[in-house]
């Protein structure tokens, strides 16, 4: 197929055509042409409800489905965190990019040092020296965090992972909501009367936008997948998914495979505050994850390990787990939790 353009479909925000952009680079590396059609989804249309209420499996590339299995275009990329974890029938993961920072970060106003101390945000809540064969699981109903500076801010997160996550750690604190793309979300901190608002790491990273006052939040696990870039296209096109192999990155695709497993032992879709976490480190993959309700007050969570080769399960493995040791009491009493599909 000497010739052929692929047409690489991407929703509409900076961040997206980045994505897109760099796909479109990384086949242009190997001799194949490619040009991007613009598609917005539902996600981009309504910035206005939250997207826990949008009813949010696939908000954001089911747009792009539809235009995939309709020959519009040929592929498409996504942010993999907004992949369901059950593609479409008709849709086949072609490649999945080298992961980048998956960190949330606090975009804050004021004083660093003043902040840092008021968030006591050095501490760590997850201790990296664990034995290989290490599971650690427990439910707790206690805030994570022993700073006894009680001072009020008010964050902004349209994610419930993050909002939950922040209100076990910081209970006493108000969260707002906040939608529209990268840019839209920096300015409306500016023009706000909150104290800070909470972003991937990534997608403000790839487009230059990340601010000097901002903070790593190493703390907060990451939705399944965060900073990792997903490029799917239709199940019978060889020519295609033969294209994006040579930029399939194999560590990446192990460690969200094991995340996204995760997610869907737990039934759990973005409306369910549920983060995880996988790293090789000396050969073997290391799995964190946990469960919160949605006002945070309640927590399980579960650290496991195998070597690399015996992994492919681990995700599965850390679900079951977790949900036998105090997850399901949380996740049975999320509204609108459902299937990630």
């Amino acid at each position: 197929m000497q010739g052929k353009v692929l047409k690489i479909g991407t929703r509409e925000s900076q961040l997206a055509v980045w994505q897109a952009t760099q796909v479109k680079n990384l086949l242009a590396e190997s001799g194949v042409e490619a040009e991007l059609v613009y598609i917005k989804s539902e996600g981009d249309i309504d910035l206005q409800t939250p997207l826990y209420e949008m009813g949010v499996q696939g908000i954001f590339t089911r747009s792009l489905d539809i235009a995939l299995l309709s020959g519009r275009i040929d592929l498409a990329v996504h942010s993999m965190k907004d992949v369901p974890t059950q593609l479409p029938k008709g849709i086949l993961q072609a490649a999945v990019l080298k992961r980048a920072s998956y960190k949330d970060l606090l975009v804050f106003k004021g004083d660093r040092s003043a902040m840092e101390e008021a968030l006591g945000i050095t501490n760590n809540e997850w201790n990296d020296n664990h034995a290989h064969t290490k599971m650690v699981n427990n439910v707790s109903s206690i805030s994570d965090n022993n700073n006894s500076n009680k001072t009020i801010y008010k964050i902004a997160t349209s994610s419930i992972r993050r909002k939950a996550q922040w209100l076990h750690r910081y209970p006493h604190h108000t969260l707002d909501n906040l939608r529209g793309n990268v840019n839209t979300r920096l300015r409306k901190v500016e023009e706000s009367d909150w104290n800070g608002a909470i972003f991937a790491a990534a997608g403000l990273e790839r487009i230059d936008l990340r601010p000097e006052n901002s903070i790593e939040l190493d703390w907060m696990l990451p939705a399944p997948a965060q900073g990792a870039i997903m490029v799917v296209c239709r199940d019978e096109d060889e020519f295609t998914f033969n294209a994006c192999r040579h930029f399939h990155d194999a560590d990446t695709a192990i460690c969200t495979k094991v995340e996204r497993d995760f997610l869907r032992a737990l039934m759990g879709g973005c409306s369910t505050p549920i983060s995880g976490l996988a790293e090789i480190k000396n050969q073997y993959l290391v799995f964190k994850g946990n469960i919160l309700s949605v006002d945070g007050k309640q927590k399980s969570q579960v650290e496991l390990s195998k070597p690399i080769d015996e992994a492919d399960q681990l995700g599965y493995l850390a679900g079951s787990q977790i949900l036998a040791d105090g997850g399901r009491v949380i996740a049975d009493a999320i509204p609108n939790g459902g299937e990630h599909a």
